[in-house]
């Protein structure tokens, strides 16, 4: 995806490779590639939330063929996302603080096993302000996009944009690098799209807007989720008009 020009090419790879022989001199691993997702940690850190949906869908199987929403606090903390999108049956599984990687992780148990329609996915944020860079965001999504593709090829995903939070404006700018990283991926691939939400939530001026926003200008408040559901809805009404039902 990324190409250097030749010139950049011997400047670049030349300490690159040293360094990397160093590296594997010493005795540790092979590098992974330039903003390539590296493997989930061991971590139980969401095993208690993971297990609870499981524990959910065990006494109350979710629908086959519905809308998949999954990510972090700004999809757990929606009040009333089913009854935002009627006509469409809608599976919600956020567990707050989570990136995109843990996604990934977690897919197995909480994403292929509904065989969802579509995946609306929204992550990113917590990953940019805990020191990711916008391409390793985009690499993860890729990972999760792939994954899924691999198992069910007829589902569409679409990628909500990272929001402009005030509560995170010094990531402004890795934020928008992000978006946009992701809606030119989304943009070469027939079975994603990109929601953007983030350019209505900065007023004319191109300032957040923080009405939308509950005290802390972290989470959105009702406001924030009428934005976004005006904005999911047409494409949901588009890419899955029988409501999960067969036509």
């Amino acid at each position: 995806m990324f190409r250097f020009t030749t010139m950049h090419q011997r400047r670049f790879l030349s300490p690159v490779l040293a360094a990397a022989a160093i590296w594997l001199a010493a005795g540790f691993g092979p590098l992974l590639p330039l903003g390539a997702a590296e493997p989930g940690p061991p971590t139980n850190q969401w095993e208690s939330a993971i297990a609870t949906f499981e524990a959910m869908d065990r006494t109350n199987p979710p629908p086959q063929s519905a809308v998949l929403f999954i990510g972090s606090s700004s999809i757990r903390l929606w009040p009333d996302l089913p009854q935002d999108f009627p006509g469409h049956k809608i599976i919600q599984r956020g567990f707050g603080g989570s990136e995109l990687s843990d996604s990934v992780i977690f897919a197995d148990r909480i994403v292929l096993p509904y065989r969802p329609r579509i995946i609306m996915v929204y992550a990113g944020d917590n990953d940019i302000a805990n020191g990711k860079s916008p391409e390793r965001v985009l690499s993860d999504f890729n990972a999760f996009a792939q994954k899924v593709r691999q198992a069910l090829p007829q589902t569409r995903i679409g990628f909500i944009a990272i929001k402009p939070c005030p509560a995170r404006r010094a990531f402004l700018n890795q934020v928008k690098a992000a978006n946009h990283l992701v809606q030119e991926y989304a943009g070469r691939n027939d079975h994603l799209f990109f929601v953007d939400v983030f350019t209505p939530m900065l007023d004319p001026d191109g300032q957040l807007r923080s009405e939308l926003f509950v005290r802390g200008g972290l989470h959105l408040n009702a406001n924030g989720y009428a934005l976004w559901a005006s904005r999911i809805r047409p494409l949901l009404d588009q890419y899955d008009p029988t409501g999960g039902r067969a036509p």
